[in-house]
């Protein structure tokens, strides 16, 4: 289950809502793509997170890569957690012009994050702006138990919506991975240079996933660059 990607709004009249992300309770956790995109980026390497969450992939970056990192978040609550760590996270939209210049970074994260914004284009644009490469992952809208619960309920599929309804979630641009490869086709603000996966299995089940990856897996992980 991706159900630990999600923090529910304590806030909210809704009991089942996430729209308005509370770290409050998740100071700290480890997901398994965190290996995945730590794997990628190279010692001492300049790194922007854009939807840092509560900074625990910063803190990854900075142990183990000794990175120069910095972030970006909306929740007040994730923006007061990765302070209290000392990381370099101020409060922002990261689908607007973004405050950075030109390549000011060599890499620029954004992890299960794309398809809460409002222009998840724009976003794409800035990060290929502002650093030579990108790293971006999202929930697989194709995989094969959405498929099967739209065709045999007709709404819209509750694994990828992670138990919340359609009107709570803050999901809203749901995209697949032929969705996303043909707009950084279409788009040419970057090109896809890998594509690994944090959820690989072993046996018939890994061979079915290499042959049909946008059916079997749950999260891609892509590396592009602008240059």
């Amino acid at each position: 289950t991706l159900k630990k990607y999600e923090f529910m709004d304590i806030n909210s009249p809704i009991k089942n809502d996430n729209r308005n992300y509370d770290y409050a309770g998740f100071p700290e956790e480890h997901r398994t793509e965190y290996d995945v995109i730590c794997s990628m980026i190279p010692a001492n390497a300049k790194v922007l997170d854009l939807g840092c969450g509560n900074g625990s992939l910063l803190k990854l970056l900075s142990e183990k890569k000794n990175i120069s990192a910095c972030g970006i978040e909306l929740s007040d609550s994730g923006v007061e957690i990765c302070l209290k760590k000392g990381l370099n996270v101020s409060k922002g939209r990261i689908d607007e012009s973004l405050p950075h210049s030109n390549k000011e970074f060599d890499y620029a994260i954004c992890n299960v994050t794309l398809q809460m914004t409002m222009f998840p284009e724009k976003l794409l644009s800035e990060m290929s702006r502002v650093s030579k490469y990108q790293i971006i992952s999202f929930p697989n809208f194709g995989f094969y138990k959405n498929r099967l619960d739209m065709l045999l309920y007709g709404k819209m599929p509750r694994p990828m919506l992670f138990e919340y309804k359609w009107y709570s979630t803050g999901h809203i641009h749901q995209l697949s991975i032929s969705d996303f490869e043909e707009y950084i086709s279409e788009s040419k603000v970057m090109k896809i240079l890998s594509i690994c996966y944090s959820d690989t299995l072993m046996g018939w089940k890994g061979v079915l996933q290499k042959a049909f990856p946008e059916l079997f897996h749950i999260l891609p992980i892509y590396l592009l660059t602008s240059e």
